[in-house]
C-alpha cells in the first residue's frame, strides 16, 4: 500500500473507534425537556429513550385530559428533540465537518 493509503485507513479506523465511542456515551447522556411553563418535565437519553416523565399533581385535572395528553406529547417531543441535537453535536466532534450520509441513524 502507498504510504498515504495507509494514513489514510488508519484516521478512518479511528474515526471507527471514536464514533463507537460517542455512540456507548450517548446512552448516558440525558437530556431534560418541559411544557407547560414545567407542568411536564421528561429525561430523554443520548439514545432517544424516555427515561423519566414528571407531572406536575396540579395539572392532573380529570376534566381536561386533554391538555395533559397535549403538554406530556409537547415535552417528550422537544426531549427527544434536545437528544437528537445533543447526539448530532457530539457525533461532529468526532466526524468535524464531513457530511457522511446516514450517520445520524446509527445512534
Amino acid at each position: 500500500m502507498m504510504p498515504n493509503m495507509q494514513q489514510a485507513m488508519k484516521q478512518m479506523q479511528k474515526m471507527q473507534a471514536d464514533l463507537a465511542r460517542v455512540q456507548e456515551e450517548l446512552e448516558t447522556k440525558i437530556v431534560t425537556a418541559s411544557a407547560g411553563g414545567g407542568a411536564v418535565k421528561v429525561e430523554v437519553s443520548g439514545k432517544l429513550q424516555l427515561q423519566k416523565i414528571e407531572i406536575d399533581p396540579e395539572v392532573i385535572n380529570g376534566d381536561d385530559v386533554d391538555m395533559l395528553q397535549d403538554l406530556i406529547i409537547a415535552a417528550v417531543n422537544e426531549g427527544v428533540k434536545n437528544a437528537q441535537d445533543m447526539a448530532a453535536s457530539e457525533m461532529a466532534k468526532v466526524t468535524g465537518k464531513l457530511n457522511i450520509p446516514g450517520l445520524p441513524g446509527l445512534f
